[in-house]
């Protein structure tokens, strides 16, 4: 049987713009991983508090070849470009 109605479209999956993002098996990242998500809980999911820790956060995700090397204004990160 069907999953949606005949008013519903059915979903076509689309991939990511940027290509894959692999899991970090290994935990490489896991402890900034959870120092983001404590931050998050703590300041009730307002991601402006934790935006130090995402950023080391992804950078040891670029470290790690865990994911491409961006530059940071592509990441989100303008003002800290301004300031370096």
């Amino acid at each position: 049987m069907s999953s949606y109605t005949f008013s519903q479209k059915p979903f076509t999956p689309v991939p990511p713009e940027k290509g894959s993002f692999p899991l970090d098996h290994e935990g490489a990242c896991k402890l900034l991983m959870i120092k983001y998500m404590r931050c998050l809980f703590t300041n009730k999911n307002e991601s402006a508090m934790c935006r130090n820790i995402a950023k080391d956060y992804l950078a040891c995700r670029m470290d790690n070849e865990l994911m491409a090397r961006e530059e940071w204004s592509n990441l989100g990160f303008v003002d800290e470009v301004k300031e370096t």
